[in-house]
């Protein structure tokens, strides 16, 4: 990612109003939203679970996933920006991660092209020529 210019993230951290779905799904069920993000990113679906089973004041799972992402994507940001962000409000982390998710996982557009007949290259056949008897003298 070293050679693309930096990208900012799809949406900002608090913008739950943005996408109500997804503000629901993690305020409902946080370590169900964890685990989805976790698995589309293509990690363990329980590594969030990890967050879980540690007395922490961030989120080991969500920090390490939010800095994977920003790497792999090319997102602006540091690690001492990620370490506040998930420290302050891991839910919103980890619904920013799934907007973003979302944002990149947009359906690709489909072309359909109209396959045309093969063109006949050869040229017509020649009358051909009887052959001429060969005589000798």
């Amino acid at each position: 990612m070293a050679d693309q210019p930096l990208t900012d993230w799809d949406s900002d951290l608090f913008d739950c109003c943005e996408d109500a779905q997804t503000c629901c799904y993690g305020f409902w069920c946080g370590p169900c939203l964890a685990c989805t993000v976790s698995g589309r990113f293509g990690e363990s679906l329980w590594l969030p679970l990890c967050d879980m089973c540690v007395d922490k004041m961030i989120s080991p799972a969500a920090l390490s996933l939010r800095v994977a992402m920003r790497h792999k994507y090319g997102i602006k940001g540091s690690l001492c920006k990620d370490i506040v962000a998930t420290s302050c409000c891991p839910t919103c982390v980890w619904c920013q991660m799934y907007r973003e998710l979302k944002h990149r996982k947009k359906s690709p557009v489909v072309i359909n092209m109209e396959v045309q007949s093969p063109v006949n290259m050869q040229p017509h056949p020649m009358m051909a020529v009887p052959p001429q008897p060969v005589f000798n003298r």
